[in-house]
Formats: C-alpha cells, sequence, structure tokens
C-alpha cells in the first residue's frame, strides 16, 4: 500500500512494488550503484521482498557492467543472505565511512596510512 494510506498504528516496514519497479528501473540505467541500507526489514520473511528485489536487480545490473558498491553491515548481511554478496563489485561493512570517503572527508584510518608513507 503506499506509504500516505498506511495507518497511524501501524509501520511501513518495506518498499512496496512499485517502488521496487522504479528503483529497478534508475538500477537498470545506472553506471554506478551506492547502495547503504537495506530496503525494509529483511531478516523477517514479510518484510523481505523490498531487499530482495533490488539485491537482484543490482547483481544483474552489475553482470551488465555496473559498478555496485554495497556498504554497511546489515546491507552486507542482506546481500550475503541472499547469497549475492559475490554478484556485487565491492562490498563493505563500513558503510557510515565509505559515505563519508565518497562525500571526501579524510577518514583517520586512511590519513595515517597516507602520513606512514
Amino acid at each position: 500500500m503506499p506509504i500516505d494510506e498506511v495507518p497511524g498504528e501501524m509501520l511501513g516496514l518495506d518498499i512496496g512494488p512499485d517502488t521496487e519497479k522504479e528503483w529497478a528501473s534508475v538500477i537498470s540505467g545506472a553506471g554506478t550503484v551506492v547502495w547503504n541500507g537495506p530496503m525494509g526489514v529483511f531478516e523477517m520473511k514479510p518484510f523481505a521482498s523490498g531487499t530482495l528485489s533490488i539485491a537482484t536487480k543490482l547483481a544483474e545490473a552489475t553482470k551488465q557492467g555496473t559498478v555496485s558498491v554495497v556498504g554497511g553491515g546489515d546491507s552486507v548481511a542482506a546481500v550475503n543472505q541472499m547469497s549475492l554478496g559475490d554478484s556485487m563489485s565491492h562490498v563493505s561493512t563500513g558503510g557510515g565511512a565509505s559515505l563519508e570517503l565518497l562525500e571526501g572527508k579524510v577518514l583517520p584510518g586512511v590519513a595515517a596510512l597516507d602520513d606512514a608513507k
């Protein structure tokens, strides 16, 4: 159901089919995809559909040449649980750190390596 139809006493714990289709379309046309965070509560089968759908689409796109970067412990757990981790270009448990690096921030560990040269 659309998010604006979710009753106030309920939680939206996964993306819906319309969002799956929209994001699949974006992924299929992308040269690079950075993924940080599962789509829903993938650990619970009723709420794993969105994450499985996006992970599958990303794995397919990676086979076609898209660079896929999966970051963050939950995202890594999701793609590995779905046996798709090896189908991605890069998988790292460092989600927040990966995003900060892409933002251009200096990471302390990287800076220490640079200083050690």
